[in-house]
């Protein structure tokens, strides 16, 4: 098994509270869709809503390359077969188009690792800034 190596930081979402990010080490031949999950897993989320990966300039670039539930390229993409992405092109994660929790998804090291065979993987293996809570309380004055 190959590691590697992915910062995962937030952009933006409805219920933000600052900046996040969180450094995920994965199995190279995983796929987005596992990928999908061990990001949920370092975030808390539940699992409840429709999510895309996509390969763009920036953000709100129109210029993407999608891979969601509809083009079926979450089970079939792996992040290996991702990278090296094209020059100046960037892979973002998208969940709950409602809320539009987004993130950057960047490769921290260029050459893959060998698995550490104490290790479990997908794993955190550092966290930075305030994690987003997915539904807060909500006080409502009525």
């Amino acid at each position: 098994m190959s590691i590697c190596t992915l910062k995962v930081s937030l952009r933006s979402g409805a219920y933000a509270d600052g900046p996040w990010e969180a450094v995920i080490e994965i199995d190279s031949s995983a796929l987005l869709e596992d990928l999908h999950f061990a990001i949920q897993s370092a975030l808390g989320f539940d699992n409840d809503h429709l999510y895309e990966f996509f390969i763009a300039s920036t953000e709100r670039s129109r210029d993407r390359v999608r891979f969601d539930d509809e083009n079926g390229y979450l089970y079939e993409k792996t992040i290996e077969i991702l990278h090296p992405l094209p020059d100046k092109k960037s892979l973002y994660y998208l969940f709950d188009y409602g809320d539009d929790w987004l993130f950057k998804v960047a490769k921290i090291n260029r050459k893959e690792q060998a698995a550490d065979p104490h290790a479990t993987y997908p794993r955190v293996v550092r966290e930075a800034g305030t994690k987003p809570t997915q539904y807060p309380d909500l006080d409502e004055d009525v």
